[in-house]
C-alpha cells in the first residue's frame, strides 16, 4: 500500500559537473553561497515593497428630469428621502429642475448611483407618478 507523507522526501538529483546538490535535490552552483562562507557572493538580497497602484472609481451624476405631472412636493419628499436633502436643499433642486428641466441630486459611484436611480423610478411608479431620475458619467 502507497503511503503518502506530509514531510519532504528527499529526492536525489541527477549528478551534474560543477554544482552540488541539497538534500531535497536542490541544485547549487559552486559561485552560490549556501551558508559555509565558501561561495563567492556576501548572500544577501533585497526586498522590495510594491505598492499596488489603486485607481479612483468613475463617479455619476444622479439626475432628475422635470415633467409636467409630478407634483414639486413629491419631488421635494423623494430629494429628502433618497438623497438625504434638507427641506431648503431639496426645494432649491425641484425649482432648478422645474426651470431648467433637469437637477443634479448627487454625485456616487456608479453602484450607488443605479442603486439611487433605481430606487427613485421605483417609488415614483409606486405612487403613479411619471417622474425620470437617470445617471450619467461625470
Amino acid at each position: 500500500m502507497l503511503h503518502v507523507s506530509s514531510y519532504p522526501v528527499p529526492v536525489p538529483a541527477p549528478e551534474v559537473p560543477g554544482e552540488r546538490t541539497s538534500s531535497f535535490g536542490l541544485r547549487m552552483s559552486k559561485d552560490e553561497n549556501d551558508g559555509s562562507g565558501r561561495g563567492s557572493g556576501p548572500g544577501t538580497s533585497v526586498i522590495t515593497k510594491v505598492k499596488p497602484k489603486t485607481k479612483r472609481p468613475n463617479l455619476y451624476r444622479v439626475l432628475i428630469l422635470n415633467d409636467d405631472y409630478t407634483p414639486m412636493e413629491f419631488v421635494v419628499h423623494v430629494l429628502e428621502k433618497f438623497f438625504n436633502k434638507d427641506v431648503e436643499a431639496a426645494t432649491t433642486i425641484m425649482l432648478h429642475v422645474h426651470h431648467h428641466g433637469i437637477g443634479e441630486c448627487g454625485v456616487f459611484t456608479y453602484e450607488i448611483a443605479e442603486t439611487k436611480v433605481t430606487q427613485v423610478m421605483d417609488f415614483a411608479r409606486k405612487h403613479q407618478h411619471p417622474l425620470q431620475c437617470v445617471m450619467e458619467k461625470k
